[in-house]
């Protein structure tokens, strides 16, 4: 039987605190990289968090989901820092809107020692973006780690951009290049590719990534079609109407699910070519990141949901 790739996502493992539209007051599981390792975990692959986790009684929460779901912890950093904490203010159309709790937590600690552990054995997929490449000393720890991968490293890039979040832009904007020039694939919403600045658009910048050697870009327009950009040509893809609970986790959703359905079906860099085979599996995305707006919080669909067998 052959052996699932080994997943390697890394960056922040947060609490969301959700204030509802009617003011009430939900801690809830999250993080962009955290929510991405339980969805592909939901999906059934061999994914291992990398990143800090507090001792505290948030931070133990956080630990018992990543355990239930299969995500391996092998490489969690256990720390006392206290738990970094995010108020997520759900408006009337359901969208979130983040508040950062950050200084002196566990998010942006993580040190290059600890990073490169996730380097033994070599992964066969690393995923990163979100916080752990806005604050220090985190940031320069992971974007060292993809610069230092081995070539045979699927690498995938989701900026998931935090302005708020974000001390020093220039410096942001600097250390995301070096990052995108290892990316064999990138996934952001329009927003974040507007927020990165690299071109007058989000097709530009993503015209642009190709031809600076990035594989595929995928970019969400949070309701509205999902596009993709290849060698092979360009696409939309429609979002499935349902009823909104709120957004959080959709982006980290449809991320870690397209990342799942790619590497089950053994595709790898030189397939991001095919424009057939990305549409199919940006719909497969699609639709979970739809469930998981169905339900409060990120929680993503399981395999079951999705209908994989």
């Amino acid at each position: 039987m052959t052996a699932k790739p080994r997943v390697v996502i890394a960056g922040e493992a947060l609490i969301d605190l959700i204030i509802d539209k009617d003011g009430s007051v939900t801690p809830a599981a999250g993080g962009g990289q955290y929510n991405a390792a339980r969805a592909m975990a939901r999906l059934g692959s061999d994914v291992h968090f990398l990143g800090r986790i507090s001792d505290d009684w948030f931070g133990r929460m956080l630990r018992a989901k990543l355990e239930a779901d299969g995500v391996g912890t092998d490489l969690v950093v256990d720390t006392g820092d206290p738990t970094t904490l995010v108020l997520a203010e759900i408006d009337e159309a359901g969208v979130a809107h983040y508040h950062w709790y950050i200084d002196r937590t566990t998010v942006p600690g993580l040190e290059l020692e600890d990073a490169r552990r996730c380097l033994a054995p070599t992964p066969d997929a690393l995923h990163v973006g979100t916080l752990g490449l806005t604050m220090e000393p985190i940031a320069d720890s992971l974007a060292a780690v993809v610069a230092e991968v081995p070539d045979q490293t699927f690498v995938m890039v989701d900026p998931n951009c935090r302005p708020t979040a974000t001390p020093d832009f220039a410096r942001f904007q600097e250390r995301m290049r070096g990052v995108l020039e290892r990316a064999d694939i990138v996934k952001g919403s329009d927003e974040d590719f507007e927020y990165l600045d690299l071109a007058p658009s989000p097709e530009a910048t993503a015209r642009l990534l190709l031809e600076g050697g990035v594989g595929a870009v995928l970019v969400t327009h949070g309701g509205d079609a999902a596009r993709g950009y290849c060698a092979g040509g360009e696409f939309s893809v429609p979002v499935p109407r349902v009823e909104v609970v709120d957004t959080v986790g959709a982006g980290d959703t449809f991320g870690g699910a397209f990342l799942a359905l790619w590497l089950e079906h053994g595709l790898g860099r030189r397939e991001l070519a095919d424009a057939a085979l990305l549409e199919d599996a940006v719909t497969f995305a699609v639709r979970a990141a739809a469930i998981n707006c169905t339900r409060a919080g990120a929680e993503p669909p399981t395999r079951t949901e999705m209908g994989l067998t």
